[in-house]
């Protein structure tokens, strides 16, 4: 039974979407979650709120196809069009008004990077009690470059210290866009031990530049693993240093690429913690299991 799920970012590809509230888009993609009443929580990628970019084709003999906007109190004027975008602050607002999203505004300061937040997964036995943080970073990429700045560094040096500061919790961390340090770790060819995994298809395509963050991380006993998404054409996972550098598996339906789709699953056991995580695909075979602590 699925008991918590995490959209890692691409939830919609807003570059190619023709409305000016991407947020019906939004509501569906995330509706399979939403309609079987689990509970879930997001990061932006670098596609979510991307500028509408106008197809070549369009400039042709053929023209501008007819455009038609959903009814759904969508606002387009004639001079406007409907390719206006919707932001990644009017995005978070739309999702976290719904029951079951655990999503949530990060500290304003950090803006333009918006989905920067904490949870904390507690114990079965006293829920005051926490067995794991979930830490959610916006790396960035769409309205703005791709990057994970030195305030969110900070930001994630201070939370930290507040509400794990002899690092006893373990720690766990999700955003889009891979770090350089994935491209340190990334199988030449094959997916050779000590990393698993089953698709390795194409080169990492990391952030524009490292400004603090994977210094913080690799220097906290208490952080596991690192989950990102991005690269539709990996699925691996591969030790650097004191932890873990995974890939998700591309799910959805859009985006590039013919991979057969699948989803990363995480399991937290507690007395004693463990983190185990494998890759479970749209056909309910599962591979590449592998222990995180």
């Amino acid at each position: 039974m699925t008991d918590f799920v995490i959209y890692l970012g691409d939830v919609i590809t807003a570059n190619n979407i023709m409305v000016a509230n991407a947020s019906l888009y939004w509501d569906q993609a995330i509706s399979p979650t939403q309609n079987r009443g689990i509970p879930w929580a997001s990061v932006f990628g670098n596609h979510d709120d991307a500028p509408f970019e106008w197809p070549l084709e369009w400039f042709s003999t053929l023209g501008i196809p007819q455009i038609r906007c959903p009814p759904t109190g969508t606002f387009c004027s004639g001079e406007e069009g409907c390719f206006k975008g919707t932001g990644r602050p009017e995005l978070l607002k739309n999702e976290i008004k719904h029951n079951g999203s655990f999503s949530t505004y990060g500290p304003r300061n950090l803006w333009p990077s918006v989905s920067n937040y904490v949870l904390q997964v507690s114990s079965s036995d006293d829920p005051q009690l926490p067995l794991a943080f979930l830490y959610f970073l916006d790396s960035g990429g769409g309205s703005y470059p791709e990057i994970i700045s030195s305030a969110q560094a900070e930001w994630f040096q201070q939370k930290s210290k507040q509400i794990n500061s002899d690092s006893r919790v373990p720690e766990i961390i999700f955003w889009h866009i891979p770090s350089t340090a994935y491209k340190t770790v990334a199988p030449k060819l094959t997916i050779q031990k000590p990393c698993v995994g089953s698709i390795n298809k194409e080169s990492v395509a990391s952030q524009e530049a490292e400004m603090g963050i994977m210094n913080l991380l690799v220097n906290r006993t208490s952080v596991k693993a690192i989950f990102v998404g991005h690269n539709h054409g990996l699925d691996w996972c591969c030790p650097y240093q004191k932890l873990w550098l995974c890939y998700a598996r591309h799910t959805g339906y859009g985006g590039y690429g013919d991979w057969p789709r699948g989803a990363r699953i995480l399991e937290i056991t507690e007395n004693p913690f463990s983190l185990k995580t494998w890759i479970r695909m749209e056909d309910g075979q599962m591979h590449s299991e592998v222990g995180l602590s």
